[in-house]
């Protein structure tokens, strides 16, 4: 659970230290195979138990219907998440101490995160590389080798106080931070040019999730979007160049009104644009429904739409990656939980898709955890501009709206992209095309924040080559320390672990067995 406090919003990088060798060092004292799987188990465990406790504040929006959930969600995820810790532990387990098995370690752990992105629908949330999404300058190597090349890194960084060679291990790793560093400190000194004639306005209503879909507060809550819209929307509209497009962005279902079928919802919601704005757009996440034959709901999907001044629907996105036991049931609804949704599931859209709508240069739209999924955000052809809407009162003003803010920026870095994020409660933000956090608005704040769009990058590495990337790098580190030359590896040196009884004897004065070497 130490190794958590690395993880945002604490980022206290230094504890992994501590945590990554104390795993090794237990792992080269195990006796088996299976003891080495269970401490991989274990840590693996209170790894993700510290990451990803948030998941109980959901529960706790309705206590009286989730109360007997709230003991299980958060270790039932946490060791789920953990299987994927036992390869790991296995690979160190299996090679010499030393380098190599730092190196198989960090390897192995950065292919089994990678294969967490797309297992049973993917859940990539905390990978390691996330740590350093702080500040924009030591997230700029992801615009290279991805977040997960950057947890490839801190693992091997984490890990020097297990090698032998304390000294050079050392002036390695320093070597290898202050190259990033300098590569970071290179991309950010470039110039920025200048952006697309578009302002942005993004709404943050501060909606808590115990209020939002309830029947007597669904007009509030509407009026509350509306007014924050048009005192901001007029604000920006004031101060922007001539033929400058004002997009204003509300967050996911922000309000209970189905805007892409409400033609009185959308004419409220376009009034709140300016009137003298010829190209004023609203980008609003809202519930979308099929209506079957006898009235009732028969398909739902949780989108996004844009809708023009004259209150016309302009573009539509349907969410492809869904929240299990949020958006859909797995397992063809066998287990009976559902958090959200109603009791019935959402669709899934076709994937990502370049949204146009008048006046505005193509962007990518990505809806709540659509963002966690590095190399997955942006379409083809590819988009100028990226907007995650996402509706984190979920979490309260736990970690989780923390982490996935994290996420939004490495996603903007690795395809050097500029991003704006709408979210409920917050934290909503503009993030230029290297990450840099141009404007937020905190958890728990109700108001709005103007930025003009910045620049689109050119395609960064990782945005031409994708995951191929941090895969190709896994696989060499974990090659290069499965590598053993004859002559110079003995029988044992796969391990450090001397024969049952064998120290016993030692310290009897007895001469160590044939084939092990005093410790």
């Amino acid at each position: 659970m130490l190794s958590a406090l690395a993880l945002p919003p604490v980022h206290a990088i230094p504890v992994l230290l501590l945590a990554v060798p104390g795993l090794l060092a237990l792992l080269g004292a195990a006796t088996s195979w299976r003891r080495a799987a269970g401490l991989g188990l274990a840590w693996g465990f209170g790894h993700n138990l510290g990451g990803l406790y948030w998941v109980t504040e959901a529960l706790l929006t309705d206590p009286a219907r989730w109360w007997w959930l709230v003991p299980l969600a958060a270790p039932a995820l946490a060791a789920a998440m953990a299987l994927y810790a036992v390869p790991p532990a296995l690979a160190a387990w299996s090679l010499p101490p030393g380098w190599r098995r730092l190196a198989g370690f960090a390897g192995a752990w950065t292919l089994a995160e990678m294969l967490r992105g797309v297992l049973l629908t993917g859940f990539p949330w905390n990978p390691l590389g996330g740590v350093w999404a702080f500040a924009a300058l030591p997230v700029q190597g992801a615009a290279v080798v991805g977040v997960h090349g950057l947890s490839l890194l801190t693992l091997l960084l984490a890990g020097l106080p297990a090698l032998p060679d304390r000294r050079r291990a050392w002036l390695a790793g320093g070597t290898a931070a202050l190259a990033l560093a300098a590569f970071g400190a290179w991309r950010l000194s470039g110039p920025e040019p200048p952006g697309p004639p578009v302002r942005l306005v993004l709404v943050q209503a501060g909606v808590a999730q115990a209020e939002k879909w309830r029947e007597d507060r669904r007009a509030a809550i509407l009026r509350r979007y509306l007014d924050l819209t048009a005192d901001a929307a007029a604000r920006a509209a004031a101060g922007a160049p001539p033929g400058a497009a004002l997009v204003v962005v509300w967050p996911e279902t922000a309000t209970q009104f189905l805007l892409a079928q409400d033609p009185d919802a959308r004419r409220l919601a376009a009034g709140a644009l300016p009137s003298g704005a010829a190209r004023a757009l609203l980008l609003a996440g809202t519930v979308r429904v099929d209506w079957g034959a006898d009235g009732r709901p028969a398909r739902l999907w949780n989108s996004l739409v844009a809708l023009d001044a004259a209150g016309e629907v302009r573009a539509v996105y349907d969410k492809s990656r869904l929240v299990p036991f949020g958006e859909y049931m797995p397992l063809g609804g066998l287990l009976p939980i559902r958090i959200a949704a109603g009791g019935m599931d959402f669709g899934a859209g076709p994937g990502p898709v370049a949204l146009a709508a008048p006046g505005l240069p193509p962007f990518g739209a990505l809806i709540c955890y659509e963002v966690i999924f590095p190399g997955a955000v942006a379409p083809a052809p590819r988009p100028a501009w990226l907007v995650n809407v996402t509706n984190d009162a979920w979490f309260g003003r736990s970690a989780g709206p923390w982490q996935h803010l994290a996420a939004a920026r490495l996603r903007a870095v690795e395809e050097g992209l500029p991003l704006a994020r709408a979210a409920q409660t917050g934290i909503s933000a503009v993030f230029d095309a290297r990450g840099r956090r141009l404007a937020a608005l905190g958890i728990g704040e109700t108001g709005t924040l103007a930025a003009d769009l910045p620049a689109a990058g050119a395609p960064t590495p990782f945005a031409r080559l994708g995951q191929a990337v941090p895969a190709a790098l896994a696989l060499a580190t974990l090659g290069l320390a499965c590598l053993r030359r004859r002559g110079r590896d003995g029988p044992a040196a796969g391990s450090d672990r001397a024969a049952p009884g064998s120290r016993r004897r030692w310290r009897e004065g007895s001469p160590p067995p044939q084939g092990e070497t005093m410790p």
